[in-house]
């Protein structure tokens, strides 16, 4: 049965092998069970049972019997460690095993912590096994058990022509919608992995005119339509965070018999506690991926408006209107319930950033899924027949072979050098060509477009029906694309075929297959970007308690030091946390700190104009005011971000006043965001942080990182909270300016950071030449740093609202609160109601005005973060709070 499925693969072997770690599925006496040719001694142990093992790419599948289409188990390929620390061998996926008894033929199979002994009936079959897995499991492009740039598990894509494109979004509105759209064009398949995923999230508003685009509702019909939805959900720990994800599996159960939900991990039989999973994920089909910042849940939907108010209620429904600095809800059942009163507290606006990925990027996060999935079903549900084990999917089909062979290898002569380190080879595998494939397939005819005619439904490839053959299209890559630096790294592409002696994929061969997905287009408002080809390479942070792998992998963490130390001209941050550490910091760990602080330095040793813009939000968002009792959490993190940045012999500021003085700024500063509003047409006027939840890193308008981790050790480090990103360098240039010269910039990441820029700075579509060059004096001091100093004195003026830098301790914020609550009547947990009339002296007489009047000035989003605030107080916890006892690695 899989064979010839092309979504998996090419056929490289299949057999009859014995395994005995499964249970018990059948029970045959015929001598085709024997694992080896002895028939008068019972050397077979009854736990031994026959199956059939069928090798691809990617794996090595376990079936009942060729024409099962059931998994019994999948091994799927993962990196390996280099040596197996004694004696520096290489350790090899497949290795033959020594048996006391001759008549007994065995190999094991290592990958991440699974070892799986397999016998066959003879050596030679054994031996024809061990190098065909080794040789599949090796091989580039891919060489799943080679750690890959940044020591990635996934290899760079879009180096050729396969298909890879990318596109942005930001804010929850522009990356619902596209979500929205993607799931209602699915075919077959789902895959949703987040750390909150609500059921009732409305895709698309306004809600009572988009009920059919509710998360729940969406996929129920698509489930009804026979599409398969598996939905991966943190499992909480339930002290700790209110998510009730047992009330969203429950919900999403309920749906249909074809929604498939696990929860992970168990804290108590896995002993994790502290760590997260926290990717968010949305896949379709294994054509086109979600990947980002954003959550499938109440409080992420969001426009560039980032309005305060919704009263009456016509955007946010419910416990969508979400603030988390005011009130956590203590249930989500009553979904359609107000938790805030929405006369007197603002809603906390969210700003994030998406992307979508199409082609061989795609299906290399959907593998990651897949890994994830047969983990967690391997340690929750492992003889459950309604939770199956999954396949990942290759990024290729089999080629169109049949009469095409020789001017397949005719070409293949002529592009042998365009990828450089990948040598060729006429067949895919030294020992399972594809000359065993029998050539009984019908041969579809080519359409003028050179698509394949074949079955199809509703426009579309049938995925079930014969295989689509077309010509491939692979072109080699210019080697002289301005990012070429970001690609030819130290660890080069790390296809070290002259190391493992294994050999190449015949690119010629192969050819994309992808069914258009249009999920959005680019608009006025700037919140969907272009459809770009570019360069991706898939990034993330795992290890064995989250992904069962073998070696802790933070390829996020090397991919940000490595892009920070190429960066040329300037680097743009925006996240959720800042929290990293220089050189010789033994408390936090990751160095994305130390990285920017030596790219600066080497800057002003330069004499080289260099700028590092960074926007986190102004508070965590998590309930308490800073004077609270109970926001211990809220200092806390608030301690290890000023620790980061300004305060103390680790901050980068610090460090760099001592070594360059005051001109410090014009290398590096800190922002946030802000908002105001009317509650409603009579109601007051208030303001609320925006809250800053992307995660993303853009380098010199050339090359975009964006993920689901955080700058702090939690999501970097790899054996805490596992985490997901993507690296996209732009191979579509567009005419630029950089640091006052000409400069080819990058389609996907400069349209990104003008947008983001536009958003913030509330410019207009005809204003935004103005910030083309993020380097110029221009931009950088007169437009940027103005706007944030011009916004920060209107919103101080107006609200008094916290944080800011005139409020240096408790005691002079307790005195601010306890004399606006007086005054007001009411004010948030962060002074953000303003007074009905604004008070000030003019010519010895008070002149009340309108505070509406006074914010007309406020252009965009953009505050200066306070660097001194509360900075005569030490914020971390004390014996008397529980956070005290609680381990320090939970903040940062």
């Amino acid at each position: 049965m899989l064979s010839f499925s092309p979504e998996y693969g090419p056929k490289l072997k299949e057999d009859y092998i014995m395994v005995k770690h499964l249970p018990k599925f059948s029970k045959s006496d015929d001598d085709s069970s024997r694992c080896c040719g002895c028939c008068w001694f019972c050397c077979c142990n009854d736990n031994w049972q026959k199956v059939w093992g069928v090798l691809k790419p990617g794996f090595l599948a376990l079936l009942e019997d060729p024409f099962d289409a059931k998994l019994l188990d999948i091994i799927v390929f993962d990196v390996l460690p280099v040596s197996n620390g004694n004696d520096g061998v290489d350790v090899s996926l497949a290795v033959e095993l020594k048996d006391h008894n001759p008549l007994r033929h065995a190999f094991k199979v290592t990958s991440g912590n699974r070892s799986i002994r397999i016998r066959a009936k003879s050596s030679g079959k054994v031996k024809d096994w061990v190098i065909s897995i080794n040789d599949a499991a090796l091989r580039p492009p891919e060489g799943w058990c080679h750690p890959h740039r940044f020591g990635s598990y996934a290899p760079p894509r879009g180096l050729t022509d396969d298909g890879s494109q990318a596109q942005w979004f930001i804010d929850g509105g522009a990356a619902f919608a596209a979500i929205a759209a993607a799931i209602e064009n699915a075919k077959s398949e789902i895959f949703i992995c987040g750390w909150w995923v609500c059921p009732e999230l409305y895709l698309r508003r306004p809600f009572d005119s988009h009920t059919s685009a509710r998360l729940d509702n969406l996929l129920e019909n698509k489930a009804k339509q026979g599409v398969q939805i598996y939905i991966l959900l943190y499992k909480e720990v339930a002290l700790a965070l209110k998510i009730n994800s047992v009330y969203s599996k429950r919900r999403l159960l309920g749906i249909h018999e074809n929604v498939r939900v696990l929860r992970y991990p168990d804290h108590f039989s896995s002993g994790v506690y502290l760590w997260s999973h926290h990717e968010k994920l949305v896949i379709v089909d294994n054509q086109v991926c979600f990947i980002g910042g954003l959550d499938l849940c109440f409080g992420r939907y969001d426009t560039f408006e980032h309005k305060v108010g919704d009263n009456p209620s016509v955007t946010w429904p419910g416990k969508d209107y979400y603030n988390p600095r005011e009130s956590e809800p203590n249930t989500w059942e009553d979904a359609l319930k107000d938790e805030l009163d929405r006369r007197k507290h603002p809603r906390m606006p969210w700003h994030d950033v998406h992307c979508a990925l199409w082609g061989p990027p795609c299906r290399d996060v959907a593998r990651h899924f897949v890994q994830r999935w047969n983990y967690a079903k391997r340690n929750k549900a492992p003889y459950e027949d309604s939770i199956p084990l999954l396949m990942p999917q290759h990024h290729m089909v089999i080629p169109h072979y049949m009469g095409r062979q020789e001017e397949s290898n005719i070409e293949c002569n002529k592009d042998e050098d365009s990828i450089k380190g990948i040598r060729r080879d006429d067949s895919f595998s030294s020992r399972s060509s594809l000359q065993d494939i029998p050539l009984l397939l019908p041969q579809e005819p080519v359409d003028q477009d050179g698509s394949s005619g074949g079955h199809k439904e509703n426009g579309t490839n049938n995925r079930n029906g014969p295989f689509s053959f077309r010509k491939s299209r692979v072109e080699p890559v210019d080697g002289d694309t301005p990012m070429r630096g970001f690609v030819d790294d130290r660890n080069g592409l790390d296809l070290p075929v002259a190391k493992r002696g294994s050999n190449a994929i015949d690119s010629e061969w192969w050819e994309p297959q992808e069914r258009d997905y249009p999920v959005g287009s680019p608009d006025e408002t700037g919140q969907v970007g272009p459809r770009t080809s570019c360069r991706c390479q898939i990034i993330r942070s795992v290890s064995q308690w989250s992904a069962g792998t073998s070696q802790v992998e933070e390829s996020i963490h090397s991919a940000y030091r490595s892009l920070i130390d190429k960066a040329e001209h300037f680097i743009y941050i925006e996240n959720q946390f800042f929290i990293s550490g220089l050189s010789g910091d033994d408390t936090i760990k990751n160095r994305v700190l130390e990285a920017l602080y030596k790219r600066i330095l080497r800057a002003h040793n330069e004499k080289k104009s260099f700028r590092v813009v960074v926007v986190i939000p102004l508070l965590p968002g998590f309930q308490g005011g800073i004077d609270d009792s109970g926001a211990a959490s809220v200092r806390a993190i608030m301690h290890w971000q000023y620790r980061t940045i300004y305060r103390g012999q680790n901050s980068i500021l610090n460090n760099l006043y001592n070594t360059i003085g005051p001109k410090a700024h014009d290398y590096i500063s800190f922002y946030g965001l802000r908002a105001y509003g009317k509650l409603s047409e009579d109601g007051p006027v208030a303001t609320s942080q925006v809250y800053v939840h992307s995660k993303i890193m853009i380098i010199d308008d050339r090359a975009a990182l964006i993920g689901s981790a955080n700058i702090n050790d939690r999501s970097l480090l790899g054996s805490r909270d596992s985490e997901i990103g993507v690296l996209i360098e732009d191979t579509e240039l567009v005419d630029s300016r950089m640091a006052g010269k000409p400069w080819k910039a990058g389609k996907f990441s400069s349209s990104l950071r003008l947008s983001l820029w536009s958003e913030h700075l509330g410019l207009r579509s005809g204003e935004i030449d103005q910030i083309i060059d993020p380097v110029s004096d221009s931009t950088y001091k007169d437009i940027w740093m103005a706007t944030a100093k011009t916004n920060t004195m209107i919103y101080q003026d107006v609200f008094s609202c916290v944080p800011n830098d005139l409020i240096h301790s408790r005691m002079a914020f307790r005195q601010g609160i306890s004399y606006w609550k007086e005054k007001l009547g009411h004010t948030t947990i962060d002074l953000g109601i303003a007074p009905e009339k604004l008070e000030s002296y003019h010519n010895g007489d008070i002149k009340r005005s309108d505070p509406m009047d006074r914010l007309k000035s406020v252009k965009g989003h953009l505050v200066s973060f306070p660097l001194d605030f509360m900075c005569k107080e030490d914020l971390r916890p004390v014996f008397n709070e529980s956070e005290y006892y609680a381990s320090p690695q939970v903040f940062h």
